[in-house]
């Protein structure tokens, strides 16, 4: 019942677009942020190589994650410096505009859980929660934005293509 209302009423547009702007402000301003004031990840992926999160036990909890960030994060550097400001900048962007929506959100989540296995806890509960929300609603969410023109030329051109694609095969 609640998915469905998420998903087709008008009023959860609305209340959905709310919460889309919100999201997107944020991710926009703090790429943007990270655009013109310069922007290194060493440091931060350093730290959080050296001192991973741990559990109650002290075992380390995100093994795996701090590996990754070792033998792949840490080497290309550079790579994640063009990468997370930009990511975040085009997130907010998409979000801000409701144009491709679900896209932005779905890469919105994975950056969030990528700095909440990091240790960053600050707002990513809260963005997860209603990154979720947003998620969740698909069109609904940006209907109240370019998706509502976005997404239906996408559909259409997708269903051409297939077309053209049976009768040539």
């Amino acid at each position: 019942m609640f998915n469905k209302f998420l998903r087709e009423k008008k009023t959860s547009a609305a209340i959905l677009t709310i919460i889309r702007l919100y999201l997107g402000y944020s991710w926009f301003t703090a790429g943007l942020h990270k655009l013109t004031g310069g922007f290194d990840a060493a440091g931060f992926l350093k730290g959080v190589t050296a001192n991973p999160v741990k559990g109650p036990d002290g075992a380390i909890v995100y093994g795996w994650y701090v590996e990754f960030l070792n033998s792949f994060a840490l080497p290309n550097v550079d790579v994640f410096n063009f990468i997370v400001p930009w990511g975040e900048t085009l997130i907010g962007l998409g979000l801000l505009l409701g144009c491709l929506t679900t896209t932005a959100m779905f890469f919105g989540l994975v950056m969030n859980f990528s700095f909440f296995m990091a240790g960053t806890v600050s707002h990513n509960p809260t963005d997860i929660f209603l990154g979720f929300i947003i998620l969740t609603a698909g069109y609904n969410a940006g209907r109240i934005g370019l998706d509502r023109w976005v997404v239906p030329f996408i559909r259409k051109a997708a269903k051409t293509k297939n077309v053209q694609n049976k009768v040539v095969a």
